[in-house]
């Protein structure tokens, strides 16, 4: 078992944003926001939440296709602000929070992005970052004429140089370029004006960019996932990853081992954030998070063997079929809502052992219990994955300082299990348990992002040498 270390230094929070929320019947909640019409105003509000509350970025992930089928696994796919939309709108909107978007280096051009990067960066004053998304899905590929999907290989290796353009872009003009000499009727220096003539395997670039260089220089690049690929793209060319270890162990051994991957590649590990992500329950008490979990529970739409009933849509691991197979016991005529009995539980393998365990954690219930489980809940507990933390504050801040004194990561992206009530109660009661304790920022100290987080500045490579 880890032991907490006195790792010093505030944790890293931001918020990961589904308007439709990341719980999979999120929005049938009565306080929970439930179309995607009327998103600029979630959007809105949850951004200024989020800044009242001080956190470091908002985070826009994104998905290039749609299916009736997400209605049922992940609504917030269904349809979507497009990520540089979002945060060009929240831009105007808030002063401080850091906004995140998405791009796919498969589908996207680097000029296109580098333009409206730096462009979004300027007006923010600072504030963006950008989120790689390799892409391997093939529904996406058909909307861009695609007929099939790249190879790991080379959408890693693309995605490399993906990057590599937009800094050089970035760099194109440099601070001092438009000098600005009315008497003298110069505008700029076109000495402190580069191209880039990027030739690479997968892509290429002249320059230099039509649009001066980003307040942060480089804005921070994010990488998602636990891949050996992506391990390697991002201890190469980001400056945050995000990974979902699903203990506190495996996180501490693979936060060591992926600081150690940054240095070989010749960076500053210390300049090298790593986050995963919480969907973090909580209330006053833990007994009344229990009880928002069970509601949440019982929005999910879920196939009853014992009447047949359940929306044709439904995926197979929402059947009571699907159960039985875990637990290892026949279930035949059993309702979802029936108590589990101990004489049946007592015949568990160790997957549906595994299940009570998590059951027991999320929502206090035990097998002959005052609270006892149900087989939806063991149903729910297969079939929704997502790193579920349920408590009072004191309880999801404990999990967090856990990890971060342990070394485990460096912070913490938050998922909602809908938005507005449920972000709005971690904003007002865990937020202010972590300033409490020391671990979380009672203000901003920095304009920009790349302050936020810790990241020094990027100096134009052109100037330096200068």
């Amino acid at each position: 078992m880890v032991q907490t270390s006195g790792r010093e230094g505030h944790i890293i929070l931001a918020a990961t944003v589904r308007t439709l929320g990341a719980w999979p019947a999120g929005w049938r909640h009565p306080d929970a926001h439930d179309s995607p019409r009327d998103d600029p105003a979630i959007l809105r509000s949850t951004a200024l939440t989020a800044e009242r509350a001080g956190l470091d970025f908002l985070f826009f992930g994104d998905w290039l296709a749609t299916a009736a089928e997400f209605e049922f696994t992940d609504p917030h796919l269904l349809a979507r602000v497009e990520p540089f939309a979002a945060i060009s709108y929240l831009a105007a909107v808030t002063e401080r929070i850091g906004l995140v978007a998405t791009f796919s280096s498969s589908y996207s051009e680097p000029y296109a992005i580098a333009r409206s990067s730096a462009s979004i960066d300027l007006l923010s004053g600072g504030r963006i970052g950008l989120n790689v998304a390799t892409g391997a899905e093939l529904r996406s590929a058909r909307n861009f004429g695609w007929e099939d999907v790249h190879g790991d290989e080379d959408r890693f290796a693309a995605a490399h140089e993906f990057v590599e353009i937009l800094r050089g872009l970035w760099d194109s003009w440099e601070d001092d370029a438009f000098v600005s000499d009315a008497a003298g009727g110069q505008l700029i220096d076109a000495d402190r004006l580069h191209p880039l003539n990027y030739v690479g395997r997968h892509l290429a670039s002249t320059g230099p960019l039509n649009a001066v260089r980003p307040p942060q220089g480089h804005p921070p690049i994010l990488v998602a996932g636990t891949t050996a690929r992506a391990r390697q793209l991002a201890s190469a060319d980001a400056d945050i990853l995000l990974v979902s270890p699903p203990t506190i162990d495996e996180a501490v051994e693979s936060h060591a081992a992926i600081k150690r991957q940054v240095s070989e590649a010749g960076r500053d590990p210390e300049q090298f954030r790593i986050l995963t992500s919480i969907l973090p329950v909580v209330a006053e008490t833990r007994e009344q998070a229990w009880e928002v979990y069970d509601q949440l529970v019982n929005l999910v739409a879920l196939e009853d063997a014992a009447t047949g009933e359940g929306r044709p849509a439904l995926p197979a691991s929402r059947s009571i079929r699907a159960l039985s197979s875990v637990l290892g016991v026949p279930l035949g005529g059993v309702l979802v809502e029936e108590v589990v009995p101990a004489r049946l539980a007592a015949r568990f393998g160790d997957p549906g052992r595994y299940l009570l365990s998590v059951v027991r954690e999320r929502s206090g219930r035990t097998v002959g219990g005052e609270r006892p489980v149900t087989f939806r809940h063991l149903l729910v507990a297969h079939s929704v994955s997502a790193p579920i933390l349920v408590g009072s504050p004191t309880d999801i801040a404990d999990h967090l300082e856990a990890w971060f004194r342990a070394g485990a990561v460096d912070g913490f992206t938050v998922l909602s299990a809908f938005l507005g009530g449920q972000f709005e109660a971690f904003t007002t009661l865990v937020v202010p348990e972590l300033q409490r304790r020391g671990l979380f920022r009672t203000e901003y100290a920095g304009a920009t992002l790349r302050e936020h987080l810790g990241l020094r500045a990027v100096a134009n490579p052109h100037t330096t040498a200068r």
